[in-house]
């Protein structure tokens, strides 16, 4: 009787063994299915814009590595929330692969129509913003009128400058060319450039004695009339440049607040008259230059470059006296003054000082790139905001030297053997730094 009740005990046991297993299989599969239903992604926070694509690219834009601008929109700051805009009108992310748009710009934040626009010089073209611009001053006023021109007529051009030098010195193309912003009036410094270190022609390191070609141009604009009268000095300027050649001038007013513009233009030149240039040079007229050690240290970082490079890729050099987390001047007196409620936000960084060097590929590519991006009235802050969208930094070298030797040292020609450029010199301080700079090596 015992072993019969076992018995029936172990068949019960391997009957129910598969049906309990079979029933802990459906709960498992119900827990799971009801747990999924109820999952809720976490929300995604999008902190970046993505660079635009063509409108026939099937492929997804690349991410940048850090955000370009601050997405939320800034009240009461005009660049900002023009600048905001253009992001979201670049975004593909919000626009559609097809001719329609997934959003359109509110127009109350537009100063204008893109195409809308015909008579920049007068200032004469703009759509009222929800701001009131009358606490800003006059310059300040004149800038936003006109920041969405960006074409200008040439006065003077000089199409044949670099293909000429080539063939005179039996060269391929310029190693260098000196790209200088002066202003009409300023004959002195532009003479004393051309006698010392802006001098076109075949120019000789101080340890690399091969010859490289550099060439000089300076950029300038038209007399500004708001800053008072001035005397007509445009037949100088006429006899000037038929004697040297030299001289890149647009039909825009020569104001401070402008000097963006010359950049914007340089890159068209150079694209059209100039694209076989391996580097630029973009510098004020009262700074000094080694040009001998600058060649040097420009032909070392193309040999590195050769030996380096993967793919043919190009040369994103740029360089100069980098100034990082810098913020917008407040005081209304400075000149750098930048009101809150044109500009919110740090500067990304950027090269000051009063000159720059950059590869030629890359002056391309900030072309490009500065038709995203708003024009500022500061031009050393708008190059750092375009090598940012560009998701480059510029390189700090210690020989550009922003704010001058010690004033025991401006005397010792030893004291600049590190240097590459020094800010400010006089037309007269060129000529006498540059008869104590020869043979440098020889004295130091």
């Amino acid at each position: 009787m015992g072993r019969c009740c076992k018995c029936n005990s172990r068949l019960l046991c391997l009957c129910l063994l598969p049906c309990m297993m079979t029933g802990h299989l459906l709960i498992y599969i119900m827990v799971s299915i009801f747990i999924t239903m109820s999952y809720a992604p976490p929300k995604i926070i999008i902190h970046y814009i993505a660079p635009g694509f063509s409108p026939n690219s099937s492929s997804l834009a690349s991410h940048p590595l850090s955000p370009f601008w601050n997405l939320r929109l800034e009240d009461g700051a005009v660049w900002n929330q023009l600048q905001h805009v253009w992001d979201r009108q670049h975004n593909p992310i919000l626009r559609k692969n097809t001719t329609g748009s997934m959003w359109k710009p509110n127009a109350q934040l537009l100063m204008e129509t893109e195409d809308g626009c015909s008579d920049c010089m007068s200032d004469a073209c703009s759509v009222p913003l929800k701001h009131d611009l009358n606490s800003l001053p006059e310059q300040m006023r004149a800038f936003i009128r006109s920041m969405h021109c960006r074409e200008y007529p040439m006065l003077i051009n000089q199409p044949g400058i670099c293909r000429r030098g080539a063939e005179i010195y039996g060269v391929d193309s310029p190693m260098l060319l000196m790209a200088i912003k002066s202003q009409v009036g300023n004959f002195e410094n532009r003479q004393a450039i051309r006698e010392t270190w802006g001098r076109s022609g075949l120019v000789f390191g101080e340890t690399n004695r091969k010859g490289e070609l550099v060439q000089t141009v300076f950029l300038l604009g038209r007399q500004d009339s708001s800053m008072g009268p001035h005397p007509d000095l445009k037949n100088l300027l006429d006899l000037e440049n038929q004697k040297y050649g030299d001289i890149l001038q647009w039909d825009f007013r020569d104001a401070f607040y402008n000097l963006t513009l010359k950049d914007l233009l340089l890159w068209q030149w150079i694209q059209q008259y100039c694209p076989t240039a391996t580097f630029i040079f973009k510098g004020d007229d009262d700074v000094f230059v080694r040009t001998d050690a600058l060649l040097d240290y420009l032909h070392k970082k193309k040999e590195e470059h050769r030996l380096w490079r993967t793919n043919d890729t190009e040369m994103d050099l740029f360089l100069g006296d980098v100034i990082y987390n810098a913020m917008p001047i407040r005081e209304p007196s400075a000149k750098y003054y930048i009101p809150e409620n044109f500009y919110k936000g740090v500067y990304p960084p950027y090269a000051g000082g009063g000159g720059v060097v950059y590869s030629s590929s890359l002056a391309l590519r900030l072309k490009e790139v500065s038709k995203r991006v708003r024009l500022f009235p500061i031009d050393d802050v708008y190059l750092g905001m375009c090598l940012q969208r560009l998701g480059l930094l510029p390189s700090h070298h210690p020989g550009f030297l922003t704010f001058d030797l010690p004033a025991t040292d401006r005397g010792n020609p030893c004291a600049y053997r590190s240097l590459l450029l020094v800010h400010r010199r006089s037309p007269k301080e060129m000529l006498t730094l540059w008869k104590q700079l020869q043979n440098l090596a020889g004295q130091c």
